[in-house]
């Protein structure tokens, strides 16, 4: 991306929206509540401090990046457009019936997601195309026009098309698409060829119709803050996070909106990816604690899982199925509703639950002051000494440690019987252990154990909880970053500009016909170079390809990389040895007697990566005195001790101080329990260790 001189990146979460500016001062950081009923007004309040702090103008920005969780919250509080939905006869019901499989087996009331378009909303017309791409019924279009007639009368907002095996002949929605925009103009049109030109209808119909219902709502907010931008000054393009790990322009942004989902947790697993790139750490597990949700993800070798597909909305939050499938890149990650605002309460059981649900930005926590009455987890970390009141967010919002000792004392003491603190240490205690269960299932899934990582923990709450967390979790060593308060938003700057497009062309290893698919791929490379060229200035650009191959007649694939250089047959024998070695460490077997299919294919174009400079283990050089004390609660005693204080801007690398601590800057408090060690490396990250590990021996 050049050597930018200032660089502005802004993260929009539930509860907090959070920016920070590198320039050639430094790093400026700011964390603001979010405006949810104007986004766009919290953005340029936080821009404003972290301009204010430097000195600086917004025309001095030469380049923004933005990643926002509107379009997850319309999907999930199901607030986006009037969406109607187009299909083949026969097809109405697809959204409906999905998988035709219970994901609860033994609850007889286990209900999925509902569709995100209404049956009364849901047309078909008569088409039809065989999986070959060859034209079985021609498009009515009489029938496309009567239906756009009934949907102007329902005042539809935004219309999804997806017809059956549209992926391999995009001609039917195309001409679907240009009679519709002649009878509803202005209603934005979503094509599944377009949007989702894969295989599968369930998927495909599912990932157009959420791009659809929530396009009107992003490309509402995005104009209306390029606009707001513009007019106080910024002349650099706006970029966008996308939930793959890529950066994208504002056009393709409001074309696809749903690539933007889990823009905001995938800036915070890149920031992860190159911190355990710095310091050569192989198993990293990436936690950040937001004031809304916990995310989780694995960093292999320096690199974040990914996944093709993920589910949103679910109705039981930890079973997968119940939510609705959304096929996009996307790195891969477990999310639960475990944040600073999640709501604690004491269920018909007798039991402290913790979330899903959250106070938010607004009424906020009860200590919030803003009209809270439910305590939830933030409440408790006050009430457990972990905060400071006068020094929470910066210092721009004053927390009441008494409103919130009495909500939690009346939710969850009197219930239970609990006095003093211990209705606090109840709901963090519960939190942390529903992280420490989805971590492990998350690992598991994915045939890791979690007590073999290195966490790495960052948002506004993580730091609180991380140590307690890794040690439910076997982990012996924490590590949080510099800004870790405002993580995600400093990985959107560390972000390449990129793009991934995917095609579904299914071919047998062993056809000796291989023009269609070197013709496609060129096509594919063109596509995402020329959205890559708009967003960059870079001249060198890297490409990776992939290829998505299953035993015929099986009905999932395995992805392997495809090597470089031109497609031939013998490069194709080189994939199937591939994808033979990857299918043998999943299942244990290979089918050697079966031919092997490609399915799909998919093609990454990208700017180069900024270089990671190393970072050496920790050396304990000064031991720090604190520099005032503060009553925490310790979990390795379950008591109130003294935790020593400490300002983490003061903080100098080899130095190291010893818990009960609590580490306290601008954006979040770093709290060591007894037992711990905290160090300063290099890179002025903070290492936690267990004193039984190694680390101790390095004292000196």
């Amino acid at each position: 991306m050049g050597e930018e001189v200032c660089r502005l990146a802004v993260d929009i979460g539930g509860t907090f929206t959070d920016v920070v500016l590198w320039s050639a001062e430094g790093q400026t950081t700011a964390k603001v509540l979010t405006t949810a009923q104007a986004p766009e007004q919290g953005v340029l309040t936080a821009v404003h401090q972290v301009l204010n702090k430097t000195g600086r103008l917004l025309s001095d920005v030469s380049l923004m990046i933005h990643g926002t969780t509107l379009a997850t919250n319309a999907l999930i509080e199901r607030k986006g457009a009037i969406t109607a939905f187009l299909t083949s006869d026969g097809f109405r019901d697809i959204l409906e019936m999905g998988y035709e499989k219970r994901f609860a087996h033994y609850d007889l009331n286990a209900a999925r997601a509902a569709p995100l378009v209404p049956r009364p909303l849901r047309y078909t017309v008569p088409e039809r195309m065989t999986a070959d791409g060859r034209v079985h019924v021609p498009l009515d279009q009489g029938a496309v026009r009567k239906v756009a007639r009934l949907m102007s009368k329902a005042s539809v907002e935004a219309i999804a098309v997806g017809f059956i095996h549209a992926y391999a002949y995009i001609q039917h929605e195309q001409m679907a698409a240009e009679i519709l925009q002649a009878e509803l103009p202005g209603v934005r049109i979503c094509l599944s060829s377009d949007v989702c030109p894969e295989m599968r209808e369930y998927e495909r119909f599912s990932t157009t119709c959420a791009n659809a219902y929530v396009q009107p709502l992003m490309a509402g907010y995005l104009d209306r803050l390029s606009n707001l931008l513009t007019h106080e000054g910024l002349h650099s393009p706006l970029y966008l996070m996308m939930s793959g790990g890529g950066l994208t322009t504002l056009d393709q942004a409001v074309r696809y909106p749903v690539r933007l989902i889990e823009s905001g947790p995938a800036g915070g697993a890149l920031m992860s990816a190159r911190l355990a790139s710095a310091r050569k750490l192989d198993n990293v597990l990436s936690f950040d604690m937001g004031g809304t949700t916990a995310k989780i993800s694995l960093i292999q070798n320096g690199r974040p899982d990914r996944s093709a597909t993920f589910e949103v909305a679910r109705e039981y939050r930890d079973m997968k199925g119940s939510g609705l499938p959304v096929r996009i890149p996307v790195i891969d990650m477990v999310e639960i509703g475990a944040g600073g605002g999640s709501i604690a309460r004491v269920d018909t059981l007798g039991r402290i639950g913790v979330g899903p649900d959250s106070a938010g930005s607004k009424p906020g926590p009860v200590a919030y002051g803003m009209g809270g009455e439910e305590p939830t987890v933030t409440d408790a970390d006050l009430v457990l000494g972990r905060l400071d009141s006068h020094r929470f967010a910066g210092g721009g919002l004053q927390l009441d440690e008494k409103a919130a000792r009495t909500a939690l004392a009346v939710a969850i003491g009197e219930p239970l019987a609990l006095d003093e603190y211990w209705p606090a240490v109840g709901v963090i205690e519960m939190v942390e252990e529903n992280m420490a269960n989805a971590a492990r299932v998350h690992a598991v899934e994915r045939g890791k154990e979690s007590g073999e990582y290195t966490m790495i923990a960052f948002g506004g709450a993580a730091p609180l909880h991380a140590a307690r967390l890794a040690e439910k979790l076997g982990m012996d060593r924490v590590i949080v970053p510099p800004g870790a308060g405002v993580g995600s938003a400093i990985g959107f700057l560390q972000a390449p500009v990129s793009y991934q497009v995917v095609r579904s062309l299914r071919i047998l290893i062993g056809t000796e016909n291989l023009s269609p698919l070197i013709e496609l791929l060129d096509q594919m490379l063109g596509e995402a170079t020329q959205v890559v060229v708009a967003g960059s200035s870079t001249e060198s650009l890297k490409h990776n390809r992939q290829v998505a191959l299953r035993y015929l007649g099986q009905g999932h694939e395995l992805s392997v990389n495809l090597p470089d250089g031109p497609v031939t047959a013998q490069m194709l024998e080189l994939v199937r040895l591939d994808f033979e070695s990857v299918y043998r460490q999943v299942y244990g077997l290979t089918m050697p007697d079966i031919a092997v299919e490609c399915v799909s294919w998919s093609v990454t174009v990208m700017t180069p990566a900024a270089a990671v400079t190393p970072v050496k283990e920790p050396t304990r050089k000064q031991l720090l005195k604190p520099c005032d004390t503060r009553p925490t609660y310790d979990p390795a005693g379950g008591v109130m001790a003294d935790a020593g204080l400490y300002w983490r801007a003061e903080l100098n690398p080899g130095d190291w101080l010893v818990g009960p601590a609590l580490v306290q800057e601008d954006e979040t408090v770093t709290f060591v329990p007894s037992g711990y060690i905290c160090s300063v490396d290099e890179g002025l990250a903070l290492v936690v260790d267990r004193e039984s590990t190694d680390a101790m021996g390095a004292m000196s």
